[in-house]
């Protein structure tokens, strides 16, 4: 077994263990990934209680239209516009945390380590930075998460010698944020219905969210 194929898979004993603690990088990944999903799992229970939130606030804004009380329907209509705007930052977190779940599960070797944890790294940043001050424990989780990459990607880089294009990993982790976050959008349309308007003031004309 060569070098990188222990590197990847084999626990280390006796000197090397010493020098380099800790389990092999195949398993630090398999931790990150299982990390990663726990945080998706975390969004989509929050996306479900907000959607829930959101059929609520939808039926008030429009008996408040049905009854001809635009000052009421436009407090609802605002505070709904909020969560959605919560909703879909959270959905585009999601989906990106779901494209860097998928990426994780094809590294198979050391050698393509740095590769595909390179714009990982930079997409979890992202996702911290849309969700900070809203969800701090994902937040910290994500932080964390980040951490171990880093330290995943640093060690492949000292085993293999090959060491990440920064600056394609960026262009990268910057097409999976915007892809995630034009499925969001597309998405919010398809599970959220739209707001009724000044001229729909009959309850029964109004799409009721499903």
């Amino acid at each position: 077994m060569s070098r990188f194929d222990k590197e990847w898979s084999e626990y280390r004993t006796g000197i090397t263990a010493a020098l380099r603690p800790g389990p092999p990088l195949k398993h630090k990944i398999e931790l990150a990934l299982k990390r990663i999903e726990a945080q998706i799992q975390y969004l989509n229970g929050a996306l479900s209680l907000l959607a829930q939130r959101d059929k609520t606030l939808f039926q008030k804004v429009v008996d408040a239209y049905s009854k001809h009380d635009m000052r009421r329907a436009s407090v609802y209509a605002n505070e709904l516009a909020e969560l959605r705007k919560m909703a879909n930052f959270m959905m585009g977190a999601e989906l990106a945390l779901e494209r860097v779940a998928l990426r994780l599960r094809t590294v198979t070797e050391v050698g393509n380590v740095a590769a595909v944890l390179a714009p990982i790294s930079r997409v979890l940043q992202g996702v911290r930075m849309s969700i900070a001050g809203v969800f701090p424990t994902a937040e910290r989780e994500l932080g964390e998460v980040t951490t171990l990459l880093d330290e995943i990607m640093i060690e492949a880089s000292q085993v293999t010698g090959i060491s990440p294009d920064f600056e394609v990993a960026s262009e990268e982790a910057q097409k999976i944020l915007s892809e995630a976050a034009v499925v969001a959008e597309q998405r919010m349309k398809e599970r959220f219905p739209e707001l009724p308007t000044l001229g729909v003031p009959e309850k029964e004309e109004v799409t009721q969210p499903k």
